[in-house]
């Protein structure tokens, strides 16, 4: 099993910033049902002001090939849509579980 983390900085102003979070959130926590290959999906949004990062997600694939159909899957990419424009800085890290 692989465990997938991204941790997302958005640009904007803090309102700006939790509207895209929540809004990308939702569309990340439909994946799981919508891809065979996402075994879960959990997603936190910062609730802390005093980090400059806005939102982690952590998902479960089976292979790091799954999670490369995960993310090609046309599902994930309209979810990365909704960043577009906002997007900051993104770190991601995957490992064996």
């Amino acid at each position: 099993m692989v465990r997938h983390i991204v941790t997302f900085k958005f640009t904007g102003t803090p309102a700006e910033r939790r509207e895209v979070a929540e809004a990308f959130k939702s569309a990340l926590l439909a994946l799981p049902a919508q891809i065979d290959e996402l075994k879960s999906m959990e997603v936190g949004i910062n609730e802390n002001p005093a980090e400059t990062w806005d939102l982690t997600l952590i998902a479960e694939a089976e292979t790091l090939a799954d999670v490369a159909t995960y993310s090609a899957h046309p599902a994930h990419q309209a979810a990365v849509a909704l960043i577009a424009g906002h997007k900051g800085d993104r770190a991601c890290i995957d490992y064996t579980i």
